[in-house]
């Protein structure tokens, strides 16, 4: 559990938000365009075989953002590289700080949670014979696979591109990766380890895999019937149609690709540069179903009651809290227990409670979810609005909250919000956040 001290100096204050997600032309860079996108509920996914969300990042767009870099090292940068590079950058750039000259004594955390950019790197040495190779290529291929064959590839670069002197490591939980590194970066400021902290959550997902996966389980529906426990869902993911978090046709998820960065400080440090400020991150509590099945939730939603009751201890009431930002991404087990969730916390206020997911704007992107949903959340706490629910059109009966259908922004003032975030297994992340001042 990660919460603040309660000294004002100390607060965690988000400073910088970049990004380099699916835009609808163009990639999604900075907080205006995710407002554009997010407050009017415009999906960014494209149908290629499923549907997916591509950054579509050209060379001379990560040339122009991230500068500078040597060719010889960057000749063998992945997306997931690049997408880290580009968010970080942009994040400095809205937070005013110079990404070469001023994060000397940031720490720099990473989420990620997907392979598949290691992939071709980890293969290519593998599979290559030694006695054959021409020493030349040998060392390109000794530097690709240094930078690109572990999770903590985007650190890697991130650190270099910084010169960053302090704690730079990777967390890898899946779609809750970059949440647990926001609860990281609060400990660090609230402990005076550091004053700034960049958390990055980037993945990259293959479709040629997707649609594997679709192909294999169109015939396998039958046979997991027939070994389906009571803790299991009664439907295997499809992929193949849009998704549709809260609605009456939720059945698929869609994936997506991308980075998403936060700069997070210190209140005072914030304060001695003038810095803008975006809002708090007051706490952060991860918890776990505590299943024997590897891949299973528990829909009674105790686990993220209990994240929840975590965040707020003694300080704040659940009352307090009108909007959660929801980690929704289409699946029915995932809309069934944050909907026994809310029940449990709000009881009978549940009705009056927002909650929304904007994953059909750019697909479930796994890692970067964290931080993107750090972003969204107080960047409607500053418009005093609340993104709809992309894809939702005809919300699911029986929901206890409001999921915010259509495409047309909700008005709510409001200091306190909730984002959750979850990884398969039962894993469960809840980040309270506030407004700057509150």
């Amino acid at each position: 559990m990660r919460r603040r001290t309660g000294v004002r100096a100390r607060d965690a204050v988000v400073t910088g938000i970049g990004l380099c997600l699916p835009g609808p032309q163009d990639p999604v860079f900075t907080a205006e365009d995710l407002w554009e996108v997010a407050s009017s509920g415009t999906s960014c996914l494209v149908k290629k075989g499923v549907y997916y969300g591509s950054v579509n990042l050209s060379e001379e767009a990560f040339a122009e953002r991230v500068p500078g870099i040597p060719e010889f090292f960057s000749r063998h940068y992945t997306d997931a590289h690049r997408f880290g590079l580009v968010s970080l950058a942009q994040a400095c750039l809205d937070a005013g700080l110079d990404v070469r000259r001023d994060l000397e004594e940031a720490a720099l955390l990473v989420g990620r949670g997907g392979v598949d950019a290691n992939i071709d790197s980890y293969l290519a040495v593998l599979r290559a014979d030694p006695a054959a190779y021409p020493v030349a290529e040998a060392l390109e291929m000794f530097v690709a696979a240094e930078q690109a064959v572990t999770p903590s590839d985007v650190a890697l670069v991130q650190g270099a591109l910084t010169r960053s002197r302090a704690a730079t490591f990777t967390v890898s939980c899946g779609c809750a990766s970059s949440a647990l590194q926001i609860g990281n970066a609060l400990g660090m400021i609230a402990s005076g380890e550091a004053d700034i902290v960049v958390v990055t959550g980037v993945d990259v997902f293959s479709v040629t895999m997707i649609r594997n996966i679709q192909r294999l389980l169109s015939g396998a529906q039958q046979a997991y019937d027939a070994m389906r426990s009571t803790d299991m869902p009664s439907l295997l993911p499809s992929f193949d149609a849009l998704m549709r978090p809260y609605d009456q046709r939720a059945e698929c998820i869609n994936h997506g690709e991308g980075s998403a960065t936060v700069v997070i400080e210190s209140r005072e440090h914030a304060f001695r540069r003038d810095a803008r400020l975006y809002g708090q991150v007051l706490s952060q509590v991860t918890t776990r179903d505590g299943l024997a099945n590897p891949l299973a939730c528990d829909e009674t939603g105790k686990a993220l009651v209990a994240a929840v009751r975590g965040c707020l201890g003694d300080t704040w009431e659940i009352g307090q809290v009108p909007y959660i930002h929801g980690g929704s991404d289409g699946n029915g087990v995932v809309t069934a227990f944050e909907a026994n969730a809310v029940r449990e916390l709000y009881g009978s206020a549940a009705g009056e409670v927002l909650m929304s997911s904007q994953e059909g704007c750019f697909g479930h992107n796994g890692a970067p979810a964290g931080c993107l949903g750090v972003a969204l959340t107080l960047l409607m706490m500053g418009h005093g609005q609340v993104c709809p629910t992309t894809n939702c059109e005809l919300p699911a009966e029986g929901l206890p909250f409001d999921p915010v259908p259509g495409s047309v922004p909700r008005p709510l003032d409001f200091d306190y919000a909730f984002s959750f975030n979850y990884q398969v297994g039962g894993v469960k992340s809840a980040i309270l956040l506030g407004s700057p001042d509150i």
